[in-house]
């Protein structure tokens, strides 16, 4: 996928988050549906979280070409050339489960736009570098910058299905 598909893609999905952000108080952020549920702010700081170690993995290939000859596993090569996750409940890492509450709307909100910076900046730098590096995920094998960014826009675009589950039941 082009890269400035791609990095158009992330800033129209992470501008959506933002926006959706803006209606809640702090005690609706922090409202669980269930106990063993998060919370939508709970949610906020997963993909946050997420989207930083995406980006440092994007700095990582920036900066080598290692790893340039391996491949992601067959799974992610199928959901990138989907540019999508399947439309399932998706198990997450046993750390997730323990996920602060945010202290405040604000610090969501500042995250996110330093988010959405941090990757615009990135993509100018992946545009200009010669470097064709690839990291590891922790689950999809090899990743270039450019299939870091992709996979950082689908995992925001695929909680917006949880975001609105959790929503129906707050």
């Amino acid at each position: 996928m082009m890269l400035q598909l791609v990095i158009d893609d992330f800033n129209r999905t992470i501008d959506l988050w933002i926006e959706a952000l803006l209606p809640y108080d702090l005690q609706q952020l922090r409202a669980k549906p269930s106990a063993a549920g998060w919370s939508i702010g709970q949610m906020y700081k997963h993909l946050i979280d997420d989207t930083s170690f995406y980006i440092e993995q994007i700095e990582s290939c920036l900066s080598t070409n290692e790893n340039h000859d391996k491949e992601a596993s067959p799974f992610a090569k199928i959901i990138l050339a989907n540019n999508d996750f399947p439309d399932e409940v998706i198990q997450g890492a046993p750390g997730n489960a323990f996920i602060p509450q945010p202290e405040t709307k604000e610090e969501l909100v500042n995250a996110l736009v330093r988010i959405r910076k941090q990757m615009n900046d990135l993509s100018t730098t992946v545009e200009n570098t010669p470097s064709n590096g690839k990291s590891k995920h922790p689950g999809f094998n090899y990743l270039s910058a450019t299939e870091w960014i992709q996979l950082a826009e689908m995992h925001l675009r695929h909680h917006l299905r949880q975001k609105k589950r959790i929503d129906d039941k707050i």
